[in-house]
């Protein structure tokens, strides 16, 4: 079976909350590309979750646009306030509680899979997972820069996760850790923040030689860079060309991807994420499950530029179609 497209309604985080469009209009958009796999976060498209129950009229709501739009529940990204309490992080037993709320959520949504912050402990994971199995839903750890398959936080818990003998938890890779060239976006903005033209040709071509964060970080100071020039060198250490190759070991337990993009070019290129070696890989690892584009070029360029995070997302969805056809017909 062939990759299938979907999209993360978290790409419309700008015109959701600028009340551009609704959440009908969100899941039209994204049928009407031909990627009917739906991402949603909760706190995003449900106000008042988790804190106040969802009433039933907003759940029915959901289904009716996804039935009328021909679109697939695919995910739930849900959070843990574990650092609420002044003094204290949530107990294993507080934070369970917690995701069993998003679980009771996702089953009224009928989402199979459930997005899961990297940060939150495996042993809270494994001890949630047997009420995700009774709910019939996976929860999915989005490895998300810096972190990568072979970080010591990923193996531990892959390993709890073996241990555990549950078929409910997982992963969710962002294709962001594969970030090849320091994005044209990322530099333009910087530039507008006031980092010289040099310096930044500097730190755009560090990253792609590949030098060690922390040398990038000294050789911009003894430029003389200071504020937005540090800010821009410090990205290196968030960021990292890491080999996608790296996801193949994992495939049994990889359920669900965001497709992670800065910027879309006309010609529906992404310069800096290398999707046509991702679709290789994800290709000879039989993965047959959705790809959901995750727009996050938005606040790199709203302050000088008028964010269409429709067209961008647009143009990712028809460079993943054309991929897909060329690897797996």
């Amino acid at each position: 079976m062939a990759i299938k497209r979907g999209v993360s309604l978290y790409s419309y985080q700008n015109e959701t909350f600028l009340g551009e469009m609704t959440l009908d209009d969100c899941i039209r958009v994204c049928a009407e590309m031909g990627a009917n796999g739906i991402e949603v976060i909760g706190e995003q498209s449900f106000w008042g979750h988790p804190e106040q129950s969802i009433e039933d009229a907003a759940i029915e709501g959901w289904h009716a646009s996804i039935k009328k739009h021909g679109a697939v529940p695919v995910a739930l990204d849900f959070m843990i306030d574990y650092k609420r309490y002044k003094g204290r992080i949530m107990t294993l037993e507080e934070q369970v509680e917690s995701i069993k709320k998003d679980i009771a959520l996702a089953k009224r949504l009928g989402t199979p899979f459930m997005r899961v912050l990297v940060s939150i402990d495996p042993d809270v994971l494994v001890a949630a997972a047997p009420f995700a199995e009774e709910a019939g839903v996976k929860l999915l750890v989005e490895v998300h820069a810096p972190l990568h398959f072979d970080h010591p936080w990923i193996l531990r818990h892959a390993e709890a996760f073996d241990k555990s003998g549950s078929d409910a938890l997982g992963f969710l890779p962002d294709m962001g850790m594969f970030l090849d060239k320091f994005p044209p976006c990322w530099k333009a903005r910087f530039i507008r923040n006031g980092v010289p033209q040099n310096i930044a040709d500097y730190i755009e071509k560090a990253y792609e030689d590949r030098v060690l964060s922390e040398y990038v970080i000294q050789n911009v100071r003894e430029m003389g860079g200071t504020g937005p020039s540090l800010g821009m060198a410090e990205t290196l250490r968030h960021n990292a060309a890491y080999a996608p190759e790296r996801m193949l070991p994992h495939m049994d337990r990889i359920h669900n991807i965001h497709g992670k993009f800065y910027e879309m070019t006309e010609d529906c290129i992404e310069p800096a994420i290398p999707y046509e070696r991702i679709i290789q890989v994800l290709t000879k690892g039989n993965y047959d499950g959705y790809i959901c584009s995750e727009y996050e070029g938005n606040r790199w360029i709203e302050d000088a530029h008028t964010v269409d995070s429709v067209e961008q997302v647009r143009r990712q969805q028809k460079m993943l179609e054309n991929l897909i056809n060329k690897y797996q017909r």
